[in-house]
């Protein structure tokens, strides 16, 4: 005989739900929004998260907006120019999406004795972007870092996240060139058509 107290009856309702719903798409439409939830779940809306979550947020998006950031505060309880204060007062962050390159010159004091100045301009010149923006095409950011802990390859550069050190401004210029200029395929293979 099984037992039909309502609270035997809202057991088999709660084990019943979970096998029932299936994975189902971010409310915002936008899965990767899906990524900040989970963490911050495992924070359990901890308002002293709110660093934490907006490195995740960072992560995922590439650049943190005011639709990102009004979505922190509200998952956190938190008043948005409390999150929009703690996003600015952090030069970690950024709040424009950055290009499909970036080059991120060091500038500690190693870097700057050894000429990141030089190749921050160089950088700056030939690409028409100054420090901290991206070109008008999107295609480069450039970036200077405080330090990036690496002041025995000084100067270092960070060329779309991969560490070039002991570079000189021909070199890093090369690279960009390399990256942002590639070889067209098949170039090297056919060598005749035009």
């Amino acid at each position: 005989m099984t037992e039909d107290t309502p609270s035997a009856a809202r057991a088999r309702r709660g084990r019943a739900k979970p096998a029932e719903a299936p994975a189902e798409q971010h409310p915002s439409g936008d899965d990767r929004f899906a990524v900040i939830d989970k963490h911050l779940k495992r924070g359990r809306y901890a308002q002293d998260q709110l660093i934490e979550t907006l490195h995740v947020a960072q992560d995922v998006f590439g650049y943190l907006d005011d639709g990102i950031l009004i979505y922190v505060a509200r998952a956190l309880r938190l008043p948005p120019s409390m999150v929009y204060g703690v996003a600015t007062f952090y030069q970690l962050f950024t709040f424009d999406p950055p290009g499909e390159h970036t080059c991120t010159v060091c500038t500690g004091t190693a870097c700057f004795v050894k000429g990141a100045d030089d190749i921050v301009a160089a950088v700056a010149a030939a690409y028409e972007v100054p420090a901290g923006e991206t070109t008008e095409d999107g295609m480069l950011t450039l970036k200077t870092a405080r330090c990036l802990g690496s002041c025995g390859l000084a100067p270092v550069v960070l060329l779309d996240g991969e560490v070039k050190g002991r570079e000189g401004v021909e070199q890093v210029l090369t690279g960009l060139e390399e990256i942002l200029v590639p070889e067209p395929v098949g170039a090297g293979a056919e060598g005749g058509e035009s």
